[in-house]
C-alpha cells in the first residue's frame, strides 16, 4: 500500500517531539480549571490523559490545539514547531488538519448529511492544495489504511456505522498528511467489538507509519492497550504521570489506585 500522504511521518528529526507542553494553565472564573506541567508526544508514540468527567483532561487537549475560547491560557504549547499561543489564526488553521488532526467522540456530528464521504474528503484535501488524481489516490489509500473499502467514499453519513465513521475520521486525518492525531474519547460511543477495531487501526498506523496519538479517555482498559505514557488528572491538575505500564502496575497516587480498582479488566492494576 502506498503511503496516503507524502511525508506522512513528517520532516522533523527522529525523536523530536511533535507536541510539547510546559506549565499549561487554563483559567476561567478566577480559578485554574486545567493545569498540565509537562507533556511531550513524539512520532509513533501514544500519550493518554485520563480521569473522571470534569477533571480537566478535554480542556487541556483543546488548549493544546488552540481551540479554547472564553478562558485565559498560559504556558508554552508547541505543535509541530508552531507556538500555539502566539500564532495567528491563519497559521493555526494551516497546522490543524495538515500537521495534526482532531478526532472527536462523535464523528457523525462533523459530517454533512447531504454530502458523500468522498466529496467531503476531496474538499478537505482541496483546502490544503491537493486536487485531481493525487486527491483521489490519497483518498483510496487512506480509507484502505484504516481497513475500509473504497466503496465507503460513495456513501452518505447515514449509510455508515459509528465505527466506520470513526475510522473515516482517522482516514481523513492521514489523507491530509497529519503527523499526529489528537483524539477526545474516540471510542466511548462505540460497542466493545468496534472499540477493539479502532484501537487496532491506531496501533497499526503508529507502528507502520509513525503516527503519533494524544488520547483523552476515561476508559483505562483501552488506555492500557495503546498508551506508552499516561497523565492522570483530577480536579484540573495532574496527580500522577509516567510510563503507562508502571502507572497501571504500581500507581502512586490514591486517586489513580481508585480509578484502577474500578476497572474489572485491570485486576490488581495489571494492564
Amino acid at each position: 500500500m502506498k503511503t496516503p500522504a507524502k511525508g506522512w511521518t513528517g520532516t522533523r528529526p527522529a525523536g523530536t517531539a511533535l507536541i510539547e507542553v510546559r506549565d499549561l494553565e487554563v483559567r476561567a472564573g478566577g480559578r485554574v480549571i486545567s493545569s498540565v506541567p509537562e507533556l511531550d508526544l513524539g512520532p509513533g508514540e501514544c500519550v493518554a490523559i485520563v480521569g473522571e468527567s470534569g477533571s480537566g483532561k478535554t480542556t487541556a487537549l483543546m488548549a493544546t490545539m488552540g481551540l479554547i475560547e472564553g478562558a485565559d491560557v498560559s504556558g508554552k504549547i508547541t505543535v509541530c514547531g508552531t507556538d500555539v499561543l502566539s500564532a495567528s489564526p491563519r497559521t493555526l488553521r494551516a497546522v490543524r488538519g495538515a500537521r495534526v488532526a482532531l478526532v472527536m467522540q462523535s464523528p457523525q456530528a462533523a459530517l454533512t448529511p447531504t454530502m458523500r464521504l468522498g466529496t467531503l474528503m476531496r474538499r478537505a484535501l482541496a483546502r490544503h492544495g491537493v486536487k485531481g488524481a493525487e486527491a483521489a489516490e490519497r483518498a483510496r489509500d487512506a480509507v484502505g489504511a484504516v481497513l475500509l473499502g473504497e466503496e465507503i467514499l460513495r456513501r452518505y453519513p447515514h449509510e455508515v456505522s459509528g465505527g466506520q465513521a470513526q475510522r473515516f475520521a482517522i482516514a481523513l486525518a492521514i489523507a491530509l498528511g497529519a503527523e499526529a492525531v489528537v483524539a477526545d474519547e474516540p471510542t466511548s460511543a462505540l460497542d466493545v467489538t468496534v472499540q477493539a477495531e479502532v484501537v487496532a487501526v491506531l496501533r497499526r498506523l503508529r507502528a507502520e507509519h509513525g503516527l503519533a496519538v494524544l488520547l483523552v479517555s476515561h476508559d483505562l482498559a483501552l488506555v492500557s492497550r495503546i498508551a506508552d505514557r499516561v497523565l492522570v488528572m483530577r480536579e484540573g491538575r495532574v496527580v500522577e504521570s509516567g510510563q503507562a505500564r508502571t502507572v497501571f502496575a504500581a500507581p502512586a497516587d490514591p486517586y489513580t489506585r481508585e480509578l484502577i480498582a474500578a476497572v474489572p479488566e485491570l485486576p490488581g492494576g495489571a494492564p
